[in-house]
Protein backbone atom coordinates (compact mmCIF):
# COMPACT_ATOMS: atom_id res chain seq x y z
CA UNK A 1 0.00 0.00 0.00
CA UNK A 2 1.39 3.43 -0.95
CA UNK A 3 1.84 6.35 1.45
CA UNK A 4 -1.01 8.14 -0.33
CA UNK A 5 -3.33 5.17 0.20
CA UNK A 6 -2.43 5.05 3.89
CA UNK A 7 -3.10 8.78 4.25
CA UNK A 8 -6.49 8.41 2.55
CA UNK A 9 -7.41 5.49 4.80
CA UNK A 10 -6.48 7.40 7.96
CA UNK A 11 -8.40 10.44 6.73
CA UNK A 12 -11.52 8.35 6.07
CA UNK A 13 -11.34 6.79 9.53
CA UNK A 14 -10.89 10.20 11.15
CA UNK A 15 -13.87 11.52 9.18
CA UNK A 16 -16.02 8.60 10.34
CA UNK A 17 -14.94 9.16 13.94
CA UNK A 18 -15.82 12.85 13.77
CA UNK A 19 -19.17 12.20 12.10
CA UNK A 20 -20.24 9.74 14.80
CA UNK A 21 -18.91 12.00 17.56
CA UNK A 22 -20.79 15.01 16.18
CA UNK A 23 -24.06 13.07 16.16
CA UNK A 24 -23.46 11.87 19.72
CA UNK A 25 -22.77 15.44 20.83
CA UNK A 26 -25.87 16.63 18.97
CA UNK A 27 -28.00 14.22 21.00
CA UNK A 28 -28.94 12.08 18.00
CA UNK A 29 -27.46 9.13 19.88
CA UNK A 30 -28.19 9.74 23.60
CA UNK A 31 -26.16 8.06 26.38
CA UNK A 32 -26.84 4.32 26.46
CA UNK A 33 -27.90 4.08 22.80
CA UNK A 34 -26.66 0.97 21.00
CA UNK A 35 -24.81 1.79 17.78
CA UNK A 36 -25.51 -0.75 15.03
CA UNK A 37 -22.62 -0.87 12.61
CA UNK A 38 -24.78 -1.56 9.57
CA UNK A 39 -26.91 1.52 10.34
CA UNK A 40 -23.78 3.66 10.75
CA UNK A 41 -22.38 2.36 7.45
CA UNK A 42 -25.57 3.48 5.70
CA UNK A 43 -25.87 6.81 7.50
CA UNK A 44 -22.28 7.91 6.86
CA UNK A 45 -21.68 6.05 3.60
CA UNK A 46 -18.58 4.37 5.04
CA UNK A 47 -17.24 0.83 4.86
CA UNK A 48 -17.53 -1.71 7.67
CA UNK A 49 -13.84 -1.53 8.57
CA UNK A 50 -13.89 2.29 8.69
CA UNK A 51 -16.89 2.28 11.03
CA UNK A 52 -15.37 -0.40 13.23
CA UNK A 53 -12.11 1.50 13.61
CA UNK A 54 -14.01 4.73 14.26
CA UNK A 55 -15.96 3.03 17.06
CA UNK A 56 -12.72 1.67 18.49
CA UNK A 57 -11.26 5.20 18.49
CA UNK A 58 -14.32 6.51 20.34
CA UNK A 59 -14.06 3.62 22.79
CA UNK A 60 -10.50 4.69 23.63
CA UNK A 61 -11.84 8.19 24.34
CA UNK A 62 -14.56 6.70 26.58
CA UNK A 63 -17.26 8.28 24.43
CA UNK A 64 -18.43 4.81 23.36
CA UNK A 65 -18.29 1.54 25.29
CA UNK A 66 -17.65 -1.85 23.68
CA UNK A 67 -19.47 -4.82 25.19
CA UNK A 68 -18.05 -8.15 23.93
CA UNK A 69 -20.54 -10.22 21.90
CA UNK A 70 -23.06 -7.37 21.97
CA UNK A 71 -21.55 -4.37 20.26
CA UNK A 72 -21.04 -0.67 21.01
CA UNK A 73 -23.19 1.82 22.87
CA UNK A 74 -22.83 5.49 23.75
CA UNK A 75 -21.08 5.76 27.09
CA UNK A 76 -23.34 6.42 30.06
CA UNK A 77 -21.66 7.82 33.15
CA UNK A 78 -22.83 7.18 36.68
CA UNK A 79 -22.89 9.69 39.52
CA UNK A 80 -19.61 8.52 41.03
CA UNK A 81 -17.74 8.80 37.75
CA UNK A 82 -19.18 12.28 37.13
CA UNK A 83 -17.90 13.36 40.56
CA UNK A 84 -14.46 11.82 40.00
CA UNK A 85 -14.01 13.49 36.61
CA UNK A 86 -15.27 16.78 38.00
CA UNK A 87 -12.58 16.57 40.70
CA UNK A 88 -9.91 16.07 38.03
CA UNK A 89 -11.21 19.04 36.04
CA UNK A 90 -11.22 21.23 39.15
CA UNK A 91 -7.60 20.33 39.91
CA UNK A 92 -6.52 21.05 36.33
CA UNK A 93 -8.53 24.20 35.70
CA UNK A 94 -7.92 25.87 39.05
CA UNK A 95 -4.27 24.82 38.86
CA UNK A 96 -3.65 27.08 35.85
CA UNK A 97 -5.36 30.14 37.34
CA UNK A 98 -2.00 31.88 37.98
CA UNK A 99 -1.12 31.46 34.29
CA UNK A 100 -4.54 32.70 33.18
CA UNK A 101 -4.10 35.79 35.32
CA UNK A 102 -0.55 36.52 34.21
CA UNK A 103 -1.05 35.88 30.48
CA UNK A 104 -4.37 37.54 29.61
CA UNK A 105 -4.71 40.97 28.04
CA UNK A 106 -7.52 43.43 27.29
CA UNK A 107 -8.26 41.80 23.92
CA UNK A 108 -8.69 38.42 25.64
CA UNK A 109 -11.18 39.91 28.09
CA UNK A 110 -13.13 41.50 25.26
CA UNK A 111 -13.23 38.19 23.37
CA UNK A 112 -14.40 36.27 26.45
CA UNK A 113 -17.15 38.82 27.12
CA UNK A 114 -18.37 38.43 23.53
CA UNK A 115 -18.45 34.64 23.90
CA UNK A 116 -20.24 34.89 27.26
CA UNK A 117 -22.79 37.27 25.74
CA UNK A 118 -23.37 34.87 22.85
CA UNK A 119 -24.23 32.14 25.36
CA UNK A 120 -26.46 34.55 27.30
CA UNK A 121 -28.33 35.56 24.12
CA UNK A 122 -28.98 31.92 23.25
CA UNK A 123 -30.78 31.27 26.55
CA UNK A 124 -34.07 32.57 25.16
CA UNK A 125 -33.94 31.59 21.51
CA UNK A 126 -31.17 29.04 21.06
CA UNK A 127 -31.41 25.28 20.81
CA UNK A 128 -29.77 23.00 23.36
CA UNK A 129 -27.12 22.12 20.79
CA UNK A 130 -26.38 25.80 20.12
CA UNK A 131 -26.02 26.41 23.86
CA UNK A 132 -23.74 23.40 24.17
CA UNK A 133 -21.46 24.54 21.35
CA UNK A 134 -21.44 28.15 22.59
CA UNK A 135 -20.50 26.94 26.07
CA UNK A 136 -17.59 24.93 24.67
CA UNK A 137 -16.33 27.94 22.71
CA UNK A 138 -16.30 30.04 25.88
CA UNK A 139 -14.53 27.45 28.02
CA UNK A 140 -11.93 26.52 25.44
CA UNK A 141 -11.12 30.19 24.86
CA UNK A 142 -10.83 30.65 28.63
CA UNK A 143 -8.53 27.69 29.26
CA UNK A 144 -6.46 28.40 26.14
CA UNK A 145 -5.21 31.57 27.82
CA UNK A 146 -2.90 29.26 29.77
CA UNK A 147 -1.05 28.58 26.51
CA UNK A 148 -1.06 24.79 26.97
CA UNK A 149 -2.51 22.84 24.03
CA UNK A 150 -2.18 19.51 25.84
CA UNK A 151 -4.32 20.86 28.67
CA UNK A 152 -6.97 21.85 26.11
CA UNK A 153 -6.93 18.30 24.71
CA UNK A 154 -7.15 16.61 28.11
CA UNK A 155 -10.05 18.79 29.27
CA UNK A 156 -11.88 18.26 25.97
CA UNK A 157 -11.61 14.49 26.42
CA UNK A 158 -12.77 14.70 30.04
CA UNK A 159 -15.78 16.75 28.92
CA UNK A 160 -16.65 14.13 26.32
CA UNK A 161 -16.66 11.45 29.00
CA UNK A 162 -19.12 13.27 31.27
CA UNK A 163 -21.31 15.15 28.80
CA UNK A 164 -21.11 13.59 25.36
CA UNK A 165 -24.53 15.05 24.49
CA UNK A 166 -26.06 18.48 25.17
CA UNK A 167 -28.92 16.97 27.15
CA UNK A 168 -26.48 15.79 29.83
CA UNK A 169 -24.43 18.99 30.01
CA UNK A 170 -26.47 20.69 32.75
CA UNK A 171 -28.41 19.19 35.66
CA UNK A 172 -31.42 21.51 35.28
CA UNK A 173 -32.60 24.39 33.10
CA UNK A 174 -32.11 26.71 36.07
CA UNK A 175 -28.45 25.62 36.17
CA UNK A 176 -28.01 26.83 32.58
CA UNK A 177 -29.07 30.32 33.70
CA UNK A 178 -26.65 30.19 36.64
CA UNK A 179 -23.85 29.06 34.33
CA UNK A 180 -24.45 32.07 32.09
CA UNK A 181 -24.03 34.42 35.09
CA UNK A 182 -20.91 32.58 36.23
CA UNK A 183 -19.28 33.09 32.84
CA UNK A 184 -19.38 36.86 33.38
CA UNK A 185 -18.30 36.52 37.01
CA UNK A 186 -15.29 34.43 35.95
CA UNK A 187 -14.30 37.10 33.43
CA UNK A 188 -14.63 39.82 36.08
CA UNK A 189 -12.43 37.84 38.49
CA UNK A 190 -9.87 37.24 35.74
CA UNK A 191 -9.79 40.92 34.78
CA UNK A 192 -9.43 41.90 38.46
CA UNK A 193 -6.63 39.32 38.82
CA UNK A 194 -8.47 37.87 41.82
CA UNK A 195 -6.85 34.44 42.15
CA UNK A 196 -8.99 33.09 45.00
CA UNK A 197 -12.31 34.28 43.59
CA UNK A 198 -11.55 32.84 40.16
CA UNK A 199 -10.64 29.48 41.69
CA UNK A 200 -13.88 29.51 43.70
CA UNK A 201 -15.99 30.33 40.66
CA UNK A 202 -14.36 27.65 38.51
CA UNK A 203 -15.04 25.02 41.18
CA UNK A 204 -18.68 26.11 41.61
CA UNK A 205 -19.10 26.13 37.84
CA UNK A 206 -17.76 22.62 37.36
CA UNK A 207 -19.65 21.17 40.33
CA UNK A 208 -22.81 22.99 39.18
CA UNK A 209 -23.52 24.23 42.68
CA UNK A 210 -26.73 26.21 43.33
CA UNK A 211 -26.55 29.96 43.83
Amino acid sequence: MTDTSLDNQESAETDATQLILQDIQAGIYPPGTWLKQIDLETRYDKGRNEIRRALDRLTLKRVVEHVPNRGYHVYQTDGKQWQDISEIRIMLETGVVPKLISRHNAADIENLRALAQDFQDLLLSGTLLELYESNLRFHYAFIDLAGNQELHTVIAELRQRTSSAPVSQWKTRARVDISAKEHFQMIDALEARDDQELRRLIECHIRQLPE
